[in-house]
């Protein structure tokens, strides 16, 4: 982290009626200024690092909406995220930290064998029984909080059914590599699916490399910038040994970190190469508007977009996937308030900051309902967990899809 990015705050406010944690506590401390104030007088040595410091400092989001907002451009929630890293380093990784960020995420037959118990949960109708007893009350409540976070898993991660190379249809106007992001291939395939299916159909060759690792973003979570670097060196490799002409993802988390390949590796020029070619989904597509316009069939529903925060704040798209659903014949889309405030999720947030995240999801689930849409539709796994759990609670008939699940059933056979 460089030292003038935290001069560059002028503290004028800004920021303020745009934070999630500050609009719900009014607390100067959290507050994108204030959690920037706080790292800098650390910095300069006129405050230590102790557990009440951090406590403020990890009670932001890094939703990034500050960034958005800041006239000087100060990103408060990078900032945070840096620091953390930074102090990382200096105590090193806990044994459960590198049993899960350096032995199990890096490796995607491992996380694969590692769901095989939670699809056999699900399967032989435990989940169900369990549930229906309350046995999860018996057990720490963040266990319960994860479990109920767990939508119906598909029957096999996408990787392993995917093919390597999927041909285009028709002409072949370019190639793309497709970034599989962990969560969607684990539980979200159905719309990673639709996302080569799209992508194939405007007539791109896709290939998806077997052997890609995580983006790194859980290792950011987890203050692991050296686990990302390494991650980032293989991907960047991998990818490159291709002829691309662009790198595409469906997951917003993925899209925002591989973006930063360059960042996290300075003067790496291969790096700043591979970030310069990924697109999020909603990007490329939107420039085959004109074209896929044509081979769409009405949708006549009623829907409403959720900004996620790693695509709109993060990555600056915004614009692209409300163009995508105007394209759908029939469709009638309903703006929520504030649509790029963020739900809580936060990647572990609402694992590990629940109530500040049930305070945000609320703010966020109020808005939905007051469109009166019967379809959520964002482009985030996290947000895709955290709102299809939130509405099957409150409202069971709104359904939640990613966008590109939406545009694939208008697409015609």
């Amino acid at each position: 982290m460089e030292y003038v990015e935290l001069l560059n705050c002028m503290r004028c406010g800004m920021c303020l009626p745009h934070c999630p944690t500050y609009k719900e506590t009014f607390l100067e401390t959290a507050s994108p200024r204030g959690r920037v104030a706080l790292v800098r007088k650390i910095q300069d040595g006129d405050l230590e690092v102790n557990e009440r410091t951090l406590e403020f400092l990890t009670l932001c989001l890094d939703c990034q909406a500050c960034a958005t907002a800041c006239p000087c451009g100060v990103n408060a929630g990078e900032l945070v995220a840096e620091f953390k890293c930074e102090e990382k380093e200096k105590g090193g990784l806990s044994f459960m930290e590198e049993l899960i960020l350096r032995k199990l995420v890096p490796h995607p037959d491992r996380l694969e064998s590692a769901m095989l118990p939670l699809r056999l949960y699900q399967k032989t109708g435990l989940q169900r029984l369990v549930r229906t007893l309350g046995i999860l009350k018996m057990f720490p409540p963040a266990l319960e909080r994860m479990e109920g976070l767990l939508p119906p898993l598909p029957a096999r991660p996408l990787r392993k059914s995917l093919q390597e190379v999927t041909p285009a249809v028709g002409e072949e106007k370019g190639t793309v590599g497709f970034f599989l992001g962990c969560v969607m291939s684990l539980i979200f395939s159905e719309a990673s699916h639709a996302t080569v299916r799209l992508l194939s159909t405007l007539g791109y060759k896709v290939i998806t490399p077997k052997s890609q690792k995580c983006c790194g973003a859980p290792n950011m979570l987890g203050s692991d910038l050296e686990g990302v670097r390494r991650m980032a060196l293989f991907n960047v490799e991998l990818f490159g040994s291709h002829d691309l002409d662009f790198i595409v993802t469906d997951c917003g988390g993925c899209g925002a970190e591989l973006k930063k390949y360059g960042r996290h590796l300075p003067g790496d020029k291969s790096s700043a190469e591979f970030s310069a070619k990924v697109r999020d989904i909603s990007e490329l597509l939107a420039l085959h508007a004109d074209e896929l316009k044509e081979k769409l069939k009405p949708l006549p529903r009623k829907v409403t977009w959720h900004d996620a925060c790693h695509i709109a704040h993060c990555q600056g798209i915004r614009q692209q996937p409300r163009a995508l659903l105007a394209l759908i014949p029939q469709l009638e889309v309903s703006e929520m308030n504030d649509p790029d405030t963020c739900c809580g999720s936060g990647g572990t947030y609402n694992i590990a900051q629940p109530e500040m995240s049930d305070r945000i999801l609320k703010r966020k689930v109020d808005s939905i309902l007051a469109t009166g849409a019967d379809y959520l539709v964002t482009a985030n796994p996290g947000c895709l967990l955290q709102l299809k759990k939130a509405l099957s609670e409150t409202t069971p008939k709104v359904k939640v899809v990613h966008l590109t699940e939406l545009l694939s059933e208008s697409l015609v056979a």
